[in-house]
């Protein structure tokens, strides 16, 4: 924030639209330039120009507005101080009882069975994380309707957030988890992975919270488990958890939403008998848009089975316009003919 101090005086005599200056919380704002881009309009801020708008701007807005266009403040009033906190990436909320009551300051003291230091450093690397890289591109691809970057989900798998996202296991072993020094792979239980989920969520975009990779974690968690092929089981993990491949759950059909047991897709054994050829179609997948790889649920001679189906010419993928936003990557799918290797079944 510039060093600046401005007396209220000299902010009263800029009180045009060609010249606008407002006092918001003891700080002086220059909106000459954002009066056109206002979603407001520019009668709203001409009713206050060189004039105190702290408490108009707080009827409307969040405080966190003025820290986006922080490059307006010209400065602070002359022998006043600013009184609205200005929270900083990984600060606890002020808010009583807007933070889980084992980060509560007055409760640290305190032994707790469940949470030690490194659910809370943690919290606190993830808050940080989350805050910087998350929440702007969140707010972005939930306003636009896009699709989570590459750039994002690079970050987050060189973090080893991807690879959290699956909970405890021998995966998480030796990886240096969000830059190191937070916690240890080996000592990852449920709690942190409890952390984990809520503070991926804060920035509460709600179709780019399943935009954001949700399709993997139930998804690979299932490759993880019941993937008899190992090498591919191996190969297909560190593909995705590097964040060079994506994939998705594709169990649910127009036909058969909660009742899985009708679902009509069907894998039927080739004449080679080395192939399954898998015929039908998915609907609502999540980040199906964008997915290499689909865990299918089809029918079979034997019954229900699920199979790891990549992504081919075969396998035509359509968005489907969700009541929240495309940002999730919903997706209706055909499979027509696709010819799967019959070791992908799980």
């Amino acid at each position: 924030m510039p060093s600046a101090t401005l007396s209220r005086k000299e902010v009263s005599k800029h009180d045009s639209e060609e010249d606008l200056w407002v006092i918001v919380d003891h700080k002086v704002y220059d909106l000459t330039d954002f009066v056109d881009a206002h979603p407001g309009g520019s009668v709203v801020l001409t009713q206050v120009a060189g004039q105190d708008a702290t408490s108009a701007f707080y009827n409307l807005h969040r405080h966190e507005i003025l820290q986006q266009y922080s490059k307006l403040c010209l400065g602070v009033l002359d022998n006043e101080t600013p009184e609205v906190i200005d929270p900083q990436p990984g600060d606890l909320s002020q808010v009583p009882y807007a933070e889980p009551l084992w980060l509560a300051p007055q409760f640290a003291q305190f032994t707790n069975q469940y949470y030690n230091a490194s659910h809370r450093r943690l919290q606190k690397a993830m808050r940080v994380f989350v805050e910087v890289h998350v929440t702007p591109e969140a707010k972005e691809k939930e306003k636009d309707g896009t699709f989570i970057s590459q750039g994002l989900i690079d970050k987050m798998a060189e973090a080893n957030i991807l690879a959290m996202r699956l909970g405890p296991g021998k995966h998480l072993h030796g990886r240096k988890i969000l830059g190191g020094g937070v916690v240890e792979g080996e000592e990852f239980d449920y709690f942190h992975d409890l952390i984990v989920s809520q503070e991926l969520t804060r920035h509460g975009q709600r179709g780019f919270q399943d935009g954001n990779m949700a399709g993997m974690t139930i998804s690979l968690t299932a490759v993880k488990q019941w993937l008899n092929n190992e090498e591919l089981r191996d190969r297909i993990t560190e593909e995705v958890l590097s964040g060079k491949k994506k994939m998705s759950l594709a169990i649910t059909e127009a036909f058969a939403g909660s009742d899985v047991a009708g679902l009509r897709t069907t894998a039927e054994v080739s004449d080679d008998g080395q192939h399954y050829i898998i015929n039908g179609t998915k609907k609502w997948i999540t980040n199906g848009m964008f997915s290499d790889y689909f865990v299918t649920g089809c029918k079979t001679k034997k019954g229900f089975s699920v199979i790891l189906v990549p992504k081919t010419e075969e396998v035509e993928v359509k968005l489907i316009k969700t009541s929240y936003s495309t940002a999730a990557a919903t997706t209706y799918i055909q499979f027509n003919n696709v010819k799967v290797p019959r070791d992908h079944l799980l």
